[in-house]
């Protein structure tokens, strides 16, 4: 049986390889951690409305469950010419089909040590909550959230976890009746942050920050940060007892180093088929990879699924005599969301034809928390899996 190994078990990953077994390959995942943190439910961890826990998943549940071997290691280095990659426990292996789904690394910004971020180690939502703990103990402050851009890949700006929340703190400060001392700030240095969501969506969430009462410091590069304070390029300042930042993804510095194809901002170049150029059969998929395709593209979840479908479907072509065209992601960049608000959400959506975002008062939160049980369980194969979800 023809051996698949996949690096990262987040959701490209554990995707990639609950697909490479259904199409009938020996399959090794190796992960860092030992379970998959689901990055979309857990902006309500640091609100006290989810336990860390329940915004994860064994990965040892998921290989049991799938058929797949799962090692426990991170990846230091990675030679396409040699197909050999370095393990910080498994030393050097040789691996002839290799699928890299290692997430991205952050820019770095100086002072970042000074911020907290929802989309960075998982184990920062719970410093988030403790800080956010603290300032409702307080009874009042000044509270910063933003993202950072990434001039060289705009594709790697992870901007609605921030949005998201934002408006889920909102919403907590109200229920305790606080909302009033509290300074709410958004920032980010582009001058429309969220603009590749469409020109309707931009428009709603403008009215949206103005109806509540939230301020904004856009258009001004971040120069960087120190306690307690956003500096942007021509050295104002933004003081905030808490800061919430994103910073933009960049590629890993393993795979900076590597001999791998990259683009600018070290990302692994890659076709339309998800394999990596240059090579015959290593792939490359989900926020490691290099997307091509419109300006407004976005490294999503639900792509990173769909790279992780696909490549394990042109691998069965290639190496499994699977009589079928191989498939390309191209045809399925679309950025689709539930940006969820804590007493409801916006459902958004933009392909080449259209852009728009539907206000979802009340059921919209109920359907971003039945989404987050469906992905669980769905994975874990007690409830059935709708097709495309």
């Amino acid at each position: 049986m023809k051996k698949v190994v996949i690096l990262g078990g987040g959701i490209a990953g554990v995707e990639a390889a609950i697909f490479c077994r259904k199409a009938g390959f020996d399959v090794e995942l190796i992960s860092e951690r030992d379970y998959l943190f689901i990055y979309p439910i857990s902006i309500w961890i640091p609100v006290s409305t989810l336990s860390f826990d329940k915004a994860t998943l064994p990965l040892s549940s998921l290989a049991t469950k799938h058929g797949f071997s799962l090692t426990i290691d991170r990846v230091c280095a990675l030679n396409a010419a040699e197909k050999q990659i370095t393990l910080f426990h498994g030393g050097v292996r040789h691996e002839e089909i290799l699928i890299i789904a290692l997430g991205a690394s952050k820019m770095k910004h100086s002072g970042l040590e000074h911020t907290l971020s929802i989309c960075g180690e998982p184990e920062q939502s719970l410093e988030l909550k403790k800080a956010i703990d603290h300032l409702i103990a307080k009874g009042s402050g000044r509270i910063a959230f933003g993202f950072g851009g990434n001039p060289k890949d705009m594709s790697a700006v992870r901007g609605g976890p921030g949005f998201e929340l934002f408006f889920n703190l909102h919403h907590r400060l109200e229920k305790l009746g606080l909302r009033e001392h509290f300074e709410m700030t958004f920032f980010a240095p582009m001058p429309q942050p969220g603009a590749r969501m469409g020109e309707k969506a931009l428009q709603m969430l403008s009215t949206l920050f103005d109806v509540n009462g939230f301020h904004t410091r856009y258009g001004k590069k971040i120069k960087g940060f120190e306690a307690n304070k956003v500096i942007f390029e021509d050295d104002s300042l933004l003081e905030s007892d808490l800061i919430m930042f994103i910073p933009a993804g960049a590629g890993h510095p393993f795979i900076i180093d590597s001999d791998l194809p990259k683009n600018d901002a070290g990302f692994i170049r890659i076709d339309s088929t998800c394999r990596i150029q240059g090579t015959s059969s290593w792939y490359a998929i989900g926020d490691a990879a290099a997307l091509e395709g419109p300006d407004w593209k976005a490294k999503q979840g639900h792509i990173a699924e769909i790279m992780g479908r696909i490549t394990a479907h042109n691998l069965a072509v290639d190496f499994l005599g699977k009589e079928e065209d191989k498939q390309t992601y191209h045809e399925h960049l679309t950025i689709l969301c539930i940006m969820d608000m804590g007493n409801g959400a916006g459902f958004v959506y933009r392909d080449e034809t259209k852009a728009f975002l539907i206000p979802m008062p009340f059921i919209g939160h109920w359907l971003k928390q039945l989404w987050g049980h469906y992905y669980k369980f769905s994975k874990l194969g007690r409830i059935p899996r709708f097709p495309g979800l």
